[in-house]
């Protein structure tokens, strides 16, 4: 389709939490398809979405308009009194950002809303919006909003002060009277008022559709979320309602709507022109971390970890004393120096130094702390600083898979912490590097196919426990979906051919499936800046009764924008292992070291092998147990390897069958290739895990560059 010069400026997508039923990318598509050169989101009273729908309007060539659309106080914002006449604690307000400062007030105000102003709604205020209008494009909004409130109480003098009031407040040029037309009454009213209230104050008017679903056809499962989100049912006279045509109309549909007003389109497609916002890309914002005086951070780097070099390698020469160290100790110090170097040149020895600081802290304070998992366990410089607690060069792991100068992104460091003493970590952190700079990571939970149909059976008045019996036909897998379920269980595709309550039931949960239904808190997700995260990234709490701030993006977004996140783990097995160890110590006297405990105790293969592992991470569910008592483990290897199996394709492949049969015996080990023997051996030929993969292929490329010399 050729260019169309109309551009929708006013949208609410799903991250408008039980009100918007648009999603990201069939948004972006449907106004490529209308040949729409730019779109806005604006979604209400915060900018969850943002980061996303700017990268994937880019990736279809659209230019990515981001706004909100903002709560705005009768008053003060930090004013918390219901209003006479049950009138609404707020107007509703549009607000667009033209540039990158425009981008940073709209980051300010979002999270002034949340923090400051919350009543009902995130709200701001005017003298607020004043200090932070520069970069901005206001619209009036919909008859949520002052001037139509205004117009429509008859009050026509007052709704042109208050316009010029805007339009002050924004400067010249950057307020717009907003004019809809879904067919409601009170937008036939008012309509000629605006364009009235345009003529005699100057102020441009500009079109829009207040879209909140795709299409016309999505209008019941929009009236269905509406339930949803009220409580209420669809027979209820008294719910909140929209037209059907709050839908993502083509840009001929919106100039037919106007025709007699060609110039609020006009103005939509000239209000997108001048918003070009850039976003920093490829920097990384990490905490500064204090190093003594006279010293640098890439200094104090390599003293710190040159120091727990010389403390692991006394342990190391202990061991290759007694026969029991696999590799050479040169090894070990050319592995550190190559590592050091690669830290240092890619600009992380800070953040080594943060980590180092908050285990060194958690430790010294008795709180126990997980050896390490992930990727971070190839590393032999996290090693040394006690990061982690496992010898990569002993158990092969390589620190490429950690940081890599051909993939630059920032390094992930996962920490396990006893789960009753994680907040301490989290309060040291914000008293160290300020509580303006530190908060945990927002996290939304979506309606996923089993919640949506009781969701929705709820909405549309059906008794519970038909909805409740059609809900558990959908297979209980974490990647279930409603299409999976109607293509895999025949009985419930039946239901929904046969009978028309259990049909409409299944298609309106369909157009509602995956859609965001709550913010939370991220269970693990901190974030620490160098500056106050408002400077980079929307802050958020769900009330003034809320206890934690989080921030607006969740955790990818606010990788991608470069703030420093890490995983704090609260894992319960480390607060069962530390009450064990001091109940043993209370009762028998007896001190237990951890790291000096062996790793060939037959006893405890003995147990793994009966299952007797209730209670062991990782270890204790029943298919575990299963694939256990088949195996009977009697080295470290075996639990490594199954720990990596337990997945579910190496199950559905017959992966961890074939690995239990060669260990057995049973089928005969036969290498793939001569050069993959020492790399397969440990796990019987079978390729168990992706840095054997890797060393597979990095040995045969060095065949082949040593054929070709």
């Amino acid at each position: 389709m050729s260019e169309h010069p109309f551009v929708h400026l006013h949208n609410h997508t799903q991250y408008s939490l039980l009100d918007g039923a648009q999603k990201i990318d069939p948004l972006l598509e449907r106004a490529s398809a209308f040949g729409m050169k730019a779109v806005a989101i604006t979604d209400h009273g915060n900018l969850f979405g943002a980061i996303k729908f700017i990268n994937h309007a880019l990736q279809k060539g659209i230019r990515p308009i981001v706004g909100v659309e903002a709560y705005v106080a009768p008053g003060e914002r930090r004013e918390r009194s219901p209003l006479p006449g049950g009138k609404k604690p707020y107007f509703h307000l549009v607000l667009l950002a033209r540039d990158l400062a425009g981008y940073r007030n709209l980051i300010r105000l979002v999270s002034s809303g949340f923090l400051e102003g919350f009543y009902y709604r995130p709200r701001i205020d005017k003298p607020l919006l004043r200090e932070h209008s520069a970069g901005l494009i206001a619209l009036s909004a919909c008859l949520g909003g002052e001037i139509a409130t205004l117009l429509r109480a008859g009050r026509e003098e007052e709704a042109e002060r208050v316009a010029l009031e805007y339009s002050g407040i924004m400067g010249e040029g950057n307020y717009y009277l907003e004019i809809q037309d879904q067919g409601m009454p009170e937008q036939k009213a008012i309509n000629p008022l605006l364009v009235s209230l345009s003529r005699k104050t100057g102020v441009p008017l500009v079109a829009t559709n207040d879209c909140h679903f795709l299409s016309r056809e999505d209008h019941p499962a929009h009236e269905v979320l509406l339930c949803i989100q009220t409580g209420k049912t669809v027979r209820d006279t008294d719910r909140m309602r929209y037209t059907a045509e709050h839908y993502f109309k083509s840009g001929e549909e919106m100039e037919r709507v106007f025709h007699w007003l060609p110039e609020a389109i006009e103005n939509s497609a000239r209000i997108a022109e001048r918003c070009h916002l850039l976003l920093d890309r490829g920097e990384h914002h990490l905490p500064r971390f204090s190093v003594p005086d006279g010293t640098t951070t890439e200094g104090y780097f390599e003293e710190v970890v040159r120091g727990g070099f010389e403390e692991r390698m006394a342990v190391w020469g202990r061991l290759a004393q007694e026969g029991k160290l696999r590799h050479g100790l040169d090894r070990y110090g050319r592995r550190l120096e190559e590592e050091i170097q690669m830290i240092l040149r890619m600009g992380f020895a800070g953040y080594f130094l943060v980590v180092w600081d908050l285990i060194k802290f958690a430790r010294d304070r008795g709180i126990p702390v997980g050896p390490g998992r992930g990727s971070a366990a190839g590393s032999l410089v996290a090693y040394c600083l006690r990061i982690t607690d496992i010898d990569p060069i002993e158990y092969e792991l390589i620190f490429e898979r950690f940081l890599n100068p051909e993939r630059i992104s920032m390094p992930d460091i996962d920490i396990d912490f006893c789960f009753r003493r994680r907040d301490e970590v989290i309060g040291y952190v914000t008293e160290k590097y300020g509580r303006a700079n530190v908060a945990q990571i927002i996290t939304f939970g979506t309606m996923a196919a089993r919640a949506v149909i009781r969701d929705v059976g709820r909405a549309l008045g059906l008794p519970y426990p038909d909805v409740d019996r059609i809900a558990k036909m959908i297979p209980a897998a974490l990647d279930a979906t409603i299409d999976k379920a109607l293509a895999e269980v025949p009985a419930l595709r039946e239901m929904a051919e046969k009978d028309a309550p259990v049909g409409e039931l299944i298609e309106l949960s369909r157009k509602l499936e995956g859609l965001t239904r709550h913010a939370s808190t991220h269970a693990a997700g901190v974030v620490i800046s160098p500056r106050p995260i408002v400077e980079y990234a929307p802050l958020y709490q769900a009330g003034p009764g809320a206890s934690e701030i989080t921030t607006g993006y969740a955790k990818d977004e606010i990788e991608e924008i470069g703030l420093l996140k890490m995983d704090f783990l609260g894992l319960k097995t480390l607060t069962l292992i530390d009450d064990t160890l001091r109940f043993v110590k209370q009762t028998e006297g007896i001190e237990i070291d951890l790291a000096r405990l062996t790793l060939d105790d037959t006893a405890t293969y003995a147990l793994f092998g009966r299952a007797q592992t209730s209670g062991v991470f990782q270890f204790e569910s029943g298919g575990m147990k299963d694939i256990l008592r088949r195996l009977k483990p009697d080295r470290f290897e075996d639990l490594i390897a199954l720990n990596a199996l337990y997945r579910p394709g190496p199950i559905k492949s017959g992966m961890i069958d074939d690995y239990i049969r060669r260990r057995h015996g049973q089928i005969k080990v036969e290498m793939p290739h001569p050069l993959a023997e020492p790399i397969l051996r440990p796990t019987y030929g079978v390729i168990v895990y992706q840095l054997a993969a890797a060393s597979i292929r990095g040995s045969t490329r060095r065949r082949r560059g040593r054929s070709s010399t």
